[in-house]
């Protein structure tokens, strides 16, 4: 941050020490930006990297349920599933959501638990999955959303004894039950 400093010559002062009918006026001027500019400069979303595959100690995986505090909980495609990290690197700069296909660096000590290295896009967990490395029963999250699937599936299921129950109360009376005050 620099300080500027400019002369007027009528006699007040605006922000600055009066000498002789003129007045030093400092503005608090910024030529480089905050942290939320600097954020943003090095981003390239845009463009095309190259895909990262797995190597020893590591393993792909699909999150399934975000914990808070930069950890979640994910089903890893070798059938375990595991507690994560989210990385330093990642966290702040790389949104991780429900559903999203993940790069798990698996610790030796630890083999419930890992560290999240990469965050896939739709595309490349496609590509993933076209080339065998993903199994075929993997869902890949199409619109970064999440767990909704393009099927129209929501995963609710309804009873059908309530509907009943209802129904039954209503052919009785006006469904309403009264209650006495004392029995509160």
């Amino acid at each position: 941050m620099l300080f500027e400093a400019t002369h007027t010559d009528h006699g007040d002062a605006v922000d600055g020490v009066e000498d002789d009918g003129v007045a030093l006026e400092y503005r608090l001027t910024t030529t480089q930006g905050g942290k939320n500019r600097r954020r943003g400069k090095n981003e390239s979303d845009h463009e095309k990297r190259e895909l990262t595959f797995k190597e020893d100690g590591q393993e792909y995986a699909q999150v399934v349920k975000m914990l808070g505090n930069g950890r979640l909980e994910a089903q890893c495609f070798d059938g375990v599933k595991r507690l994560a990290n989210i990385r330093g690197k990642l966290r702040k700069k790389v949104w991780i959501n429900q559903g999203d296909i993940i790069l798990l660096s698996l610790r030796e000590y630890q083999d419930d638990k890992g560290d999240v290295i990469l965050k896939y896009t739709a595309d490349e967990a496609r590509s993933l999955k076209a080339y065998g490395e993903l199994p075929e029963s993997a869902k890949i999250n199409e619109t970064d959303t999440y767990g909704a699937d393009g099927d129209g599936d929501c995963n609710f299921e309804f009873d059908d004894d309530r509907d009943s129950e209802e129904s039954g109360d209503e052919a009785g009376g006006d469904g309403k039950k009264e209650v006495d005050i004392d029995d509160i």
